[in-house]
């Protein structure tokens, strides 16, 4: 019995078209998908969420958690956290107004309490990231004491009231505006063009990426490992100090019970935005998708007259939804 030859492939043929893969699809523009999804439905709900003026509004109020958001980003891809970012805040404005209210010569307000938050969020980022690398503790519990340090210490320092009293000039931070752009608004994107040229552009970026992926490979690659941490805590740190400045220029006032569950905010930008838990996933672009959609949600649902308490619930559901995609992404990579 003759076998029947195989035949050989036609190379006039056109190659093979690889299967769509709807996972990674989702996994790279569903965030945006949805975000676009979330103002087409509340545009139809309500045409004046699509004014200016609103639109400012949105993007205004996410500045001051964005810019946080753009360090936390930085922490998310070591496989850390920081659970004190709202306390942090807190702390860095009330204390940087306290100094103002009681300070001598002819420094501008502004200078002084800039200067002070960001240097309270210097210090504080150092010392989480000193405790959990030189101590090895874990972050999640160093900076869950840290949100209770902070937030005791701010509530201390002035016996739980705000301070106010500022100049135009220090309240021109928060509510000014350049060519019609909200002065927030302009230094978030500044903070997020230098965190994206940072991670993608860099080599500190690259050993983040290379830390978050794996520790030890990292570490037997010649990286400093226990730097990087540190610099990341660093990083986050300071943005939350400058969140803080920002915070309390826009207000008018510091006040003790500011930035109180931003850290749920903060977190959820970065893990809507596709930044994965365990480390090594993740960037700029998508931690401010994941901002502008919590901002469009937040400001949508007011506009429809939705209870705030039910605002936490839906933020609650989406992170729980974000990282069980995430993880099921991971499962199914190589399977199409």
């Amino acid at each position: 019995m003759t076998a029947t030859p195989a035949l050989a492939p036609d190379p006039s043929a056109p190659p093979a078209k690889a299967p769509f893969d709807t996972v990674a699809f989702l996994r790279t523009w569903g965030t945006t998908l949805f975000l676009l999804l979330l103002i087409i439905g509340f545009a139809a709900w309500n045409p004046r969420f699509l004014s200016l003026r609103n639109a400012l509004n949105i993007l205004t109020e996410v500045s001051i958690y964005g810019v946080i958001a753009v360090g936390m980003t930085f922490v998310i891809l070591t496989a850390g956290v920081d659970l004190a970012v709202g306390s942090l805040l807190a702390f860095a404005a009330i204390a940087a107004a306290w100094v103002v209210q009681h300070m001598g010569g002819d420094l501008p307000q502004w200078l002084v309490a800039l200067s002070v938050a960001s240097a309270i969020g210097l210090a504080a980022g150092y010392a989480h990231g000193k405790t959990i690398t030189w101590l090895k503790v874990p972050a999640f519990i160093v900076t869950l004491g840290g949100m209770t340090i902070w937030r005791g210490a701010t509530l201390i320092l002035n016996d739980g009231g705000p301070i106010s009293g500022f100049d135009a000039g220090y309240r021109w931070w928060g509510t000014g505006a350049v060519l019609g752009v909200p002065v927030p608004v302009i230094l978030f994107a500044l903070v997020a063009l230098a965190g994206h040229v940072t991670l993608r552009y860099t080599r500190f970026g690259r050993q983040v990426y290379a830390v978050g992926g794996n520790a030890e490979a990292a570490r037997l690659a010649g990286i400093d490992v226990k730097a990087i941490l540190i610099s990341v805590y660093v990083i986050v740190g300071f943005l939350a100090g400058l969140s803080g400045f920002l915070l309390s220029a826009r207000l008018g006032s510091a006040e003790a019970v500011a930035g109180i569950n931003y850290e749920l905010r903060v977190i959820a930008s970065v893990v809507i935005g596709g930044a994965s838990l365990s480390g090594g996933a993740g960037n700029i672009r998508g931690t401010l998708i994941g901002a502008l959609l919590i901002g469009v949600l937040s400001n949508g649902l007011v506009i429809m007259h939705v209870s705030s308490y039910f605002q936490q619930v839906v933020i609650g559901l989406i992170i729980v939804a974000a990282v069980a995609f995430d993880a099921y992404a991971k499962s199914h990579r190589g399977k199409v």
